[in-house]
C-alpha cells in the first residue's frame, strides 16, 4: 500500500511596512500574518530579542507549541483507546535555541512537561507509559533534528 501523503497550505504575510519597506534594519515592523483556509489569523512578529512585537506569536513559539500539541493529540488518542480516561491535560513546553556569534541560530533542546489527569480507574502506569508511544509517533517530533524529552507527571482524581 503506497504512503499517504498530505499537504499544508499556510499563506504568511508581511503587515509591517511604517512606510519606507526596509529601507534601515529598525525602520520597518516584524509584524506578519499566517492564514490558513477556513482557519482564524494568526498574528506574529519576531521574537523581542529581534525587533519583534511581545504581544504576538513569534516562530519560535509556534514550533514549541506544535510540538506539544502533536504530542498531546496523540497522547489523548492513545489513551482513548487503552481505556484510560484523561480528564485534564496542561504542559508547560520550554525550547532552548541557541544564537551563533553570526546571527544564526538553531533550536538545540525542547522539553514538554504535560501534567496529566486521569480517573482513579484509570492504570497510572499506564498512562505514564503512553508518552513515549505517543513520542515516537508525533509527526512533528519525528521532523526536527534536536532533542524533543518529556517529563511527564500523572495525577488520579481524589489522589
Amino acid at each position: 500500500m503506497p504512503d499517504k501523503e498530505h499537504t499544508y497550505v499556510v499563506m504568511v504575510t508581511w503587515t509591517g511596512n511604517t512606510g519606507a519597506g526596509t529601507r534601515t534594519y529598525r525602520g520597518y515592523d516584524r509584524a506578519f500574518e499566517a492564514v490558513a483556509p477556513g482557519k482564524p489569523v494568526i498574528p506574529g512578529s519576531s521574537d523581542p530579542a529581534f525587533q519583534g512585537d511581545p504581544a504576538r506569536w513569534n516562530p519560535e513559539d509556534l514550533l514549541v507549541a506544535a510540538l506539544s500539541s502533536c504530542h498531546k493529540l496523540w497522547y489523548l488518542g492513545l489513551c482513548a483507546q487503552a481505556g484510560i480516561v484523561v480528564t485534564a491535560y496542561t504542559d508547560t513546553a520550554e525550547g532552548r535555541m541557541t544564537e551563533e556569534p553570526d546571527g544564526a541560530g538553531q533550536f538545540t533542546a525542547v522539553t514538554l512537561r504535560p501534567r496529566v489527569t486521569i480517573t482513579a480507574e484509570s492504570d497510572a502506569a499506564e498512562a505514564l507509559a503512553l508518552h513515549h508511544r505517543a513520542h515516537a509517533l508525533c509527526f512533528i517530533a519525528r521532523s526536527v533534528n534536536f532533542a524533543v524529552t518529556h517529563e511527564p507527571t500523572i495525577v488520579r482524581a481524589g489522589d
